[in-house]
């Protein structure tokens, strides 16, 4: 297979492109209209939903059994719910994350005309005022309010500066890049996979490279609030790879400079097969690569499968501290995660049978051999041997 001409320069300055753009769910066009720049640039053909999701089409040698590799545009964010007696705003968030990653961050509220910049404060901020107060009050999305940067006391005064509930919020991603490496910012998920993907697509049209069957990058805008990629996807598409971001943290393998290679979330195994395929490539390519269970979680896979697609799925990610946080990763993971997904996008599909949705057993694949199931067991005694007979009961009356 040839060497890979991966462009990180072009991945880095992607993803400060992409973390440049707001895109909580629902606030989603400019990305999508970035993204689809991007693919027209590199001469990709795609397509576009209603909403915006992006699919596009790396043809293959043969079109069928085609595969999809989606990652998603949209990110967390927060909502308008109050226009707050004080001249604050009450939130929600888009998407779940904690409360805690708000408290003190810079943010743009998208009015129906306008945006008007603030900052996310808990209810009581003041040391000076409050004492220790501001240390014991509890964390949550009900003890948290914005304070726009605009003249406002009171209800009234926040509407007539054109607030309503409602809003959009996004808040300020702070990205830093480190000479070590490191990359922090909000938004890594799923910005650094959509650069990844992106730059995997670059390698292939850059290196005229043919897939040998049908490639789909996809690219989702609900998969923070659970959809994704349950619409976009057609009856061809027999393999799905999410990429997404991978969590590391005490009781997990993920490491912030390798690709994981999930086994499970929440959702239940990823496909045996697609799975393997995913490790084997890895070690073949020497990629720097972890295996992973990830509970408290689900992807743009899940969504597919409970849409009603029969499809086989996997999951790789960038390891990456602070999920749904600051986030933090490191170069060596998004190459390696580039990698991995050029190097499966150029591979054989898993079984050549999943050309057809529906069709007989001949070709049907094989997870453990016959002889391997014989399972160690102890043979019970047979009870007459060492019960012996009853004695004969005497049903004579009295």
């Amino acid at each position: 297979m040839p060497d890979l001409n991966l462009d990180y320069d072009y991945l880095e300055e992607t993803l400060l492109q992409l973390l440049a753009i707001p895109s909580p769910v629902g606030l989603t066009d400019a990305v999508a209209r970035y993204t689809a720049s991007q693919l027209e640039a590199m001469k990709i053909p795609y397509e576009m939903t209603r909403r915006g999701a992006i699919r596009a089409t790396l043809k293959g040698r043969e079109p069928r059994p085609a595969r999809a590799i989606v990652a998603h545009l949209d990110t967390l964010g927060a909502m308008v719910r109050e226009l707050k007696p004080n001249g604050r705003l009450g939130i929600v968030p888009i998407g779940h994350w904690s409360s805690r990653f708000a408290e003190g961050g810079r943010l743009t509220v998208f009015t129906d005309k306008r945006q008007v910049r603030g900052t996310c404060l808990p209810l009581k901020t003041s040391g000076h005022a409050f004492g220790d107060e501001i240390d014991t009050q509890p964390s949550s999305w009900d003890h948290v309010e914005v304070r726009v940067d605009v003249p406002a006391r009171n209800a009234m005064d926040l509407e007539v500066a054109g607030l309503r509930v409602g809003d959009f919020i996004a808040f300020d991603p702070n990205p830093e890049i480190c000479p070590s490496g490191y990359i922090t910012s909000r938004y890594l998920d799923d910005k650094a996979a959509v650069a990844a993907l992106l730059t995997a697509c670059k390698a292939v049209q850059d290196g005229a490279l043919v897939p040998p069957v049908d490639v789909h990058p996809l690219f989702t805008i609900t998969e923070e609030v659970g959809s994704g990629a349950s619409a976009a996807l057609h009856g061809d598409i027999a393999e799905m790879l999410s990429l997404d971001i991978a969590i590391a943290a005490p009781g997990q393998n993920t490491d912030e400079q390798a690709v994981t290679i999930c086994m499970q979330d929440q959702s239940g195994p990823f496909d045996y097969h697609l799975t393997r395929k995913l490790i084997g490539i890895a070690e073949k390519y020497n990629i720097s690569h972890r295996r992973d269970v990830f509970r408290f979680y689900r992807s743009d896979s899940a969504a597919a499968v409970e849409a009603g697609n029969d499809i086989r799925t996997a999951l790789i990610g960038f390891g990456a501290d602070a999920s749904h946080g600051y986030e933090r990763t490191h170069r060596g993971a998004l190459v390696a995660l580039a990698r991995l997904t050029t190097r499966y996008l150029l591979s054989k599909p898993v079984a050549r049978r999943d050309v057809s949705m529906m069709a007989s057993l001949d070709g049907f694949t094989e997870q453990i051999k016959p002889e391997d199931m014989s399972l160690p067991s102890t043979p019970l005694p047979t009870p007459g041997d060492f019960l012996g007979s009853e004695p004969e009961r005497d049903d004579t009356p009295d």
